[in-house]
């Protein structure tokens, strides 16, 4: 029953989506009407600047170390990634945002910092050298999300729950941008078809 109880309280604080929030305050247009239609932090940047992607990254980490926070101190850690899971199906499927919501990096960030912050700081690392090489954010987040959650496995002592737990978020993360997987292979396909177009012999 508290392991339920827990979950939705999970889910429900991953509902709330502080990127469309801050834009009504602001007056602005809702963040999912344009660019990539997703409500997270990288499309803030693109519509509103890096100042107010700044506050919104920090304001969807502190919640995650709020729910991590709780579910360390009330559960056995081997189960603490499924709660991390319920909260990034909240934050993808918020119920108080029409059910679109964001992706859940920077959630699966805050939430991983204080099972294993070494892996967090790791991670952010990680994500600045392959943005700075790929110049593509959802790439250097595959690989964030891979530090974190090899992390967290190993501070979960390789347990079977942890270990089912965090392969769940992975791969619901990971399918949360198949679209973005898609419209690149798109594009890279496009590219190499003009550039054979290009080199062929007349």
């Amino acid at each position: 029953m508290k392991m339920a109880v827990l979950l939705a309280g999970a889910y429900l604080a991953g509902s709330v989506n502080f990127s469309i929030l801050l834009f009504q305050i602001l007056g602005r247009d809702d963040p999912r009407r344009q660019f990539s239609g997703n409500a997270g932090v990288t499309n803030v940047y693109r519509q509103a600047g890096l100042l107010w992607a700044v506050v919104v990254l920090l304001l969807d980490i502190g919640r995650a170390l709020g729910v991590c926070w709780v579910a360390l101190h009330m559960l056995a850690l081997e189960v603490v990634p499924w709660m991390g899971l319920a909260f990034i199906i909240g934050n993808r499927y918020p119920c108080f945002h029409q059910f679109r919501g964001g992706k859940g990096v920077a959630g699966y960030l805050g939430f991983t910092a204080l099972i294993s912050p070494i892996s967090a700081g790791v991670s952010a690392l990680v994500w600045v050298v392959v943005y700075g090489i790929a110049r593509i954010p959802f790439i250097a987040s595959f690989f964030m999300i891979a530090v974190l959650a090899i992390g967290t496995i190993i501070a979960c002592g390789f347990r079977t729950e942890a270990v089912a737990g965090t392969v769940a978020t992975v791969f619901f993360i990971f399918n949360n941008h198949r679209q973005n997987v898609a419209a690149f292979f798109h594009e890279v396909l496009k590219r190499e078809k003009h550039r054979c177009i290009r080199v062929r012999p007349k």
